[in-house]
C-alpha cells in the first residue's frame, strides 16, 4: 500500500476525532485542541491541526463567560449558512467602505473567525480577503461593488 493511501485513513480518522472533540467540549485554541486529539489516541503536530481547522472550516466563536471555543462551519447547507451569519454578526463591529476595499472591524481576535465566515459564506462581492487580529480587508471589483457590500453587510453588524 503506498504512503499516501496509508495517510489517508489516518487523516479521515483524525478529522472525525477533530469534529468529535468540538462537537462536545469547549477547545478554544490548537494547543488544547492537540492535547485532546493526543488524549484520544491521535497523534499530530499543531501544524497539522491548523490545516485541518481550515480544511473543515472550523472557526471560533464567543461563548459564555467572555471565552471561545472552536466550532465547524461544516454541516447542513441551511444551518451552515445561519452558522455562518452568526459568527459574523457576532464578531464584526463596523463596516466602512475604503474606495474598492470594504473594511470591517471586529472584536479583538475575531476578525479571522468573521473572515473565514464570510469566505465559507461565498458573497459574490468579495474577490479576497485579509484578516488581521480585529480588521478584515475585503477586495472588490470596484467602488460601486464595495458600496452594495457595505449595505449588505451593515444590517448584520450588531444583531446579537
Amino acid at each position: 500500500m503506498s504512503e499516501i493511501r496509508r495517510r489517508q485513513p489516518e487523516k479521515i480518522r483524525r478529522h472525525n476525532t477533530i469534529l468529535d472533540i468540538i462537537l462536545h467540549g469547549n477547545i478554544a485554541t490548537q494547543t488544547e485542541l492537540t492535547a485532546a486529539l493526543r488524549a484520544a489516541g491521535v497523534d499530530a503536530t499543531q501544524s497539522t491541526v491548523s490545516r485541518d481547522i481550515k480544511e473543515l472550516k472550523i472557526v471560533k466563536v464567543n461563548i459564555a463567560g467572555g471565552r471561545q471555543k472552536y466550532v465547524s462551519m461544516l454541516g447542513e447547507q441551511g444551518k451552515s449558512q445561519e452558522r455562518l451569519i452568526r459568527v459574523f454578526t457576532q464578531a464584526a463591529t463596523g463596516v466602512r467602505q475604503a474606495a474598492s476595499l470594504v473594511v470591517v472591524r471586529t472584536l479583538s481576535g475575531m476578525a479571522q473567525a468573521a473572515a473565514s465566515a464570510i469566505d465559507a459564506m461565498q458573497v459574490p462581492e468579495v474577490l479576497g480577503c485579509i484578516a488581521g487580529d480585529d480588521t478584515i480587508f475585503l477586495a472588490t471589483a470596484s467602488e460601486a461593488v464595495a458600496r452594495r457590500l457595505v449595505e449588505r453587510l451593515e444590517p448584520l453588524i450588531g444583531r446579537h
